[in-house]
């Protein structure tokens, strides 16, 4: 009676390793975009250990970066005196909040002709709902905020855009803050950006990218 193939289980151990270490070469810039890619391929496609190894015998031992390979958010911090009314103005000028400050359950945001910048990274944010209302005329108004947070994000613009770049996959946990943003924007933009604290867009595309293999690879081993 012939037996049924299976592929070696130190294999496939070595195959997981050798996937997790890549993943953490790429967040300390020792892959770029294209080289991490074509090392995850041949690692899928690698019939035996020596072959896997081979894929990392050129790059320098890696250390473990937790930066980049979190996946779990932690929730944004809570507290504190928030108002009930905010009004922030950018006409023909700029205005930014940023640092450790309470945004208004309801804030106003108006962008004429000039730029509004909100990084709630560090924000003590009120428990459920905070909302932010857009309006942008020929102005552009960001949005940083931290993993963690629910986006509830519903707003129209007319030769203009609503955008949220660096969403992670990963959901927020239960109990996270609500952040619910709307408006209008009239030849101007709206951008939401999801990053840590510290964390610069190039750091956000690699952290997504590392927890995306890591599920693929949780995925592929249950």
């Amino acid at each position: 009676m012939a037996q049924s193939q299976s592929v070696p289980v130190p294999l496939e151990r070595t195959r997981q390793q050798i996937i997790l270490e890549l993943c953490q070469h790429y967040s300390v810039d020792n892959l770029s975009d294209e080289g991490l890619e074509q090392r995850l391929d041949r690692a899928h496609a690698a019939a035996s250990v020596e072959e896997l190894r081979a894929l990392v015998a050129d790059l320098p031992v890696a250390q473990q970066d937790t930066a980049y390979v979190t996946t779990t958010a932690p929730l944004p911090a809570t507290g504190g005196y928030n108002p009930e009314h905010q009004l922030i103005i950018g006409v023909m000028s700029g205005t930014e909040r940023r640092g450790a400050w309470s945004p208004a359950l309801a804030t106003h945001v108006v962008a004429v002709m000039g730029g509004v910048e909100l990084d709630m990274r560090e924000a003590r944010f009120a428990p459920g709902v905070t909302e932010i209302t857009v309006f942008a005329v020929m102005g552009g108004v960001e949005l940083i905020v931290p993993p963690g947070v629910h986006i509830d994000m519903n707003g129209f613009a007319f030769m203009g855009g609503f955008g949220q770049r660096y969403q992670s996959d990963v959901p927020p946990p239960p109990g996270a803050p609500i952040l619910r943003i709307g408006g209008f924007a009239l030849m101007g933009g709206v951008d939401i950006s999801i990053l840590y604290p510290g964390e610069r867009p190039r750091d956000a595309r690699r952290r997504i990218k590392v927890e995306r293999e890591k599920r693929l690879l949780e995925r592929r081993t249950r």
